[in-house]
């Protein structure tokens, strides 16, 4: 195209309908970027997807992000086999005095858990049921302290894989110089006032400063009775976003060890969080260095046989595989709509309509709504950050802030969508009846939005 019109708009519509209706981000994304190369040049489709796509793989970003990716995959595989976590809970219903003191707990081992949302959900909810159930908590307020303390507590630190995921998409998109992703997203983390208010929220909860109201209340209600909590259901009847990514956690969740020493889950993470620190915030130095020191650790241990250990890392590399499509669709999508010239059209027709202290509302509002429609918390961003991102610039907004609001959007979607991942991870792991969890946690996340909408106004 030789200049920005708005047909320039169809492949991000596309996507958008088709990640609401398939909720497969990954086929979405391909298809959207293939009905803008039959746009761009129809009769060379097949060979600029090629070339595109080979140009997407020899991008540096791209090769940081699958050894990123698959090396948190390897580490979570080798921290869930050990079954260390599992410890935790042994350790809480020695010191766990009441429903305050073991929701307090199970709201610190959710902080604890910060690499990945799918490991905490599952992990926190299945490791802290039997302390919950002694003091007489619901089944649904458990599955809502371990949701606000999955994707809220992920998005806020920058050694997890959201954090790696967006670093690499913010490098893509120009916003952030080769290497420099997370130091970017570091910047904004002040800024994604939903996922503080998230765990704010769910700590005055807990401590009985916001009272249990609504569909929750009478949840609590019907524990403290003693009634049997509602059954849970299929979860493999629930379509997710990432059902591969699901199903591959739940299956490592299988083979744990039940009774794992807790040393065995801390000192990786440990290790992890002082070798990034030491590589200045290189995530993939400091993986290196702590997959490095946590096998031998392992084996001296004896706890698995090497081969066995290398299976397990293959296995949670593989585990990553959505994340890692995910990524490469969009950089092939963003690609595409570069050639449509794309951030052109949305930069020349918004700007004079948009105001640097409306944007981060504005995109937090829309994303949200998309992300709660989809379930998607990392596609539909895929999609948003390349029309955002160019908008925020022209406009001279304040670019940490549009950043925090995308990812606001993002852990809302997560947490407060009915078939996200990490709602029906939570409601697994918690034992919780999935739609039960999402009602009684749903006016919580709202109330954090819509403090969240006035809070970019404010800062703006």
């Amino acid at each position: 195209m030789s200049e920005p019109t708005a047909l320039s708009l169809i492949p991000p519509v596309v996507v958008l309908v088709l990640a609401i209706w398939l909720r497969r981000p990954i086929l979405s994304l391909i298809i959207g970027a293939l009905v803008g190369l039959v746009m761009y040049q129809p009769d060379q489709v097949l060979s600029n997807f090629s070339d595109i796509s080979l140009s997407v793989m020899a991008d540096e970003t791209i090769g940081w992000l699958i050894l990123v990716c698959g090396g948190f995959g390897a580490l979570i595989a080798l921290l869930v086999k050990t079954g260390g976590s599992m410890a935790f809970g042994r350790y809480a219903l020695k010191f766990a005095k009441g429903p305050k003191s073991s929701l307090f707990m199970t709201f610190i081992l959710g902080v604890v858990i910060f690499i990945d949302d799918y490991l905490n959900a599952l992990t926190v909810g299945s490791t802290m049921k039997r302390v919950t159930d002694k003091f007489k908590v619901s089944r649904e307020m458990l599955a809502y302290v371990v949701d606000s303390t999955a994707a809220p507590i992920c998005v806020l630190v920058p050694l997890s894989t959201w954090a790696v995921f967006f670093g690499g998409l913010l490098v893509d998109n120009g916003v952030a110089g080769e290497g420099q992703g997370i130091a970017v997203y570091m910047s904004a983390i002040p800024y994604m006032i939903y996922a503080w208010l998230a765990v704010f929220m769910v700590l005055l909860v807990i401590l009985g400063i916001v009272p249990a109201f609504g569909p929750m209340k009478k949840a609590q209600l019907a524990a403290a009775q003693g009634k049997p909590a509602l059954k849970q259901g299929n979860p493999d009847e629930v379509q997710t976003p990432d059902d591969y990514g699901v199903k591959a956690i739940e299956d490592e969740f299988k083979h744990a060890d039940n009774f794992g020493k807790l040393h065995n889950f801390f000192v990786p993470i440990l290790l992890l969080v002082g070798f990034t620190l030491y590589f200045d915030i290189d995530v993939l130095k400091g993986l290196i260095a702590t997959l490095a020191i946590t096998m031998p650790y392992y084996a001296v241990q004896r706890l698995m046989p090497l081969s066995e250990m290398m299976e397990q890392m293959l296995d949670g590399f593989k585990s990553m595989l959505p994340a890692i499509g995910t990524v490469i669709a969009a950089f092939v999508f963003k690609d595409v709509c570069d050639k449509l010239m794309l951030p052109q059209y949305v930069i020349g027709n918004l700007s004079p309509f948009m105001t640097p202290q409306l944007l981060p509302a504005v995109v937090f509002l829309t994303m949200s709504i998309l992300a709660f429609a989809t379930g998607s918390s990392w596609g539909i961003f895929a999609v948003s950050i390349p029309i955002v991102m160019p908008l925020a610039q022209a406009v001279d907004a304040n670019i940490p802030l549009v950043i925090g609001a995308l990812l606001s959007a993002s852990s809302f979607g997560s947490q407060a969508c009915f078939y996200s991942d990490s709602t029906v991870l939570a409601a697994q792991g918690s034992d919780c009846n999935l739609v039960s969890h999402a009602v009684t946690q749903l006016p919580y996340a709202l109330i954090a939005a819509g403090l969240a909408f006035v809070g970019f106004l404010i800062l703006a």
